[in-house]
């Protein structure tokens, strides 16, 4: 992986934390995820303006794109309304490059190098230990199999995306055409769910959802493009770094707790991305 794509994919954990905290703070999180989504639809539709159209060998991996990005934003938004963006988002996001890992040697082509799988397992370890306050801290354990719901979501479409993404030579018409779909199956999973009530929201409410999709389009794209020059098991371990900057959002910011067990496991995490990159 070359520093250019080491730093890009830092930047994008960095976008990605910065939307899930807009989300989490939201008054409702399933209509901060609805907002996010039908705004980042619009991103897509107006770049898919000025993109190739997909070629029919490309809408299989789009269409499973777009379900796995729009389970994975249910899941999410339910986890978030159970706990705290310090414990969901390491939970969420912890299990996902482990899983994509154990599935890469079957389904991928990419060579890890044990150095690299050892910085994956390390940056997993510390990420998994982040999480565990759920248990400690009497916090609800309803958010566990929501987030974990959330992780097999994200692993699907880490591989499904990656592979889409190098099929069709071009990222950022795969990604716009993503979030058309993404948009197009979340909505009516949030009207089914919540009635037309869910896009009942205030004019705060809508600038921050923009601002959230903005910042979560940008975050997937330099992912996408990562995937498509670099490992896509070790692009997705590396995007997990993200855990790193949502506890210090959720500490600085959201007023969430900081103990010795979140230090530890910040340290193992920064311990693994160094393992990844030397």
């Amino acid at each position: 992986m070359s520093a250019l794509v080491f730093l890009a994919v830092l930047g994008a954990a960095l976008l990605h934390a910065s939307w899930n905290a807009m989300i989490k703070s939201g008054a409702s999180k399933l209509t901060s995820m609805l907002i996010l989504t039908v705004v980042q639809g619009g991103f897509g539709g107006f770049i898919a303006l000025f993109s190739a159209f997909p070629s029919g060998a490309i809408w299989p991996w789009l269409l499973a794109s777009g379900v796995f990005h729009s389970g994975y934003k249910l899941f999410l938004a339910f986890a978030y309304e159970q706990g705290d963006l310090s414990r969901v988002y390491p939970i969420a996001r912890g299990a996902a490059p482990m899983l994509v890992l154990a599935l890469s040697g079957y389904v991928l082509s990419d060579a890890l190098s044990v150095r690299e799988v050892a910085g994956v397992l390390v940056l997993g370890a510390g990420i998994l230990m982040m999480a565990r306050g759920v248990f400690s801290n009497g916090e609800s354990r309803r958010l566990v199999p929501l987030a974990l719901g959330s992780a097999l979501m994200t692993a699907g479409y880490s591989i499904v995306d990656g592979l889409g993404a190098r099929a069709s030579g071009d990222a950022v018409m795969y990604v716009a055409w993503l979030f058309i779909l993404d948009a197009v199956f979340f909505t009516p999973i949030c009207l089914a769910l919540r009635g037309r009530g869910v896009f009942r929201a205030r004019g705060k409410d809508w600038m921050m959802g923009s601002m959230a999709a903005g910042a979560s389009y940008g975050a997937y794209a330099i992912a996408v493009w990562a995937m498509t020059v670099a490992p896509i098991a070790l692009v997705s371990a590396l995007r997990e770094t993200s855990i790193l900057f949502a506890v210090l959002i959720g500490w600085l910011i959201m007023g969430d707790k900081m103990d010795r067990s979140k230090a530890l496991a910040a340290a193992l995490i920064v311990t693994g991305v160094a393992l990844t990159r030397l």
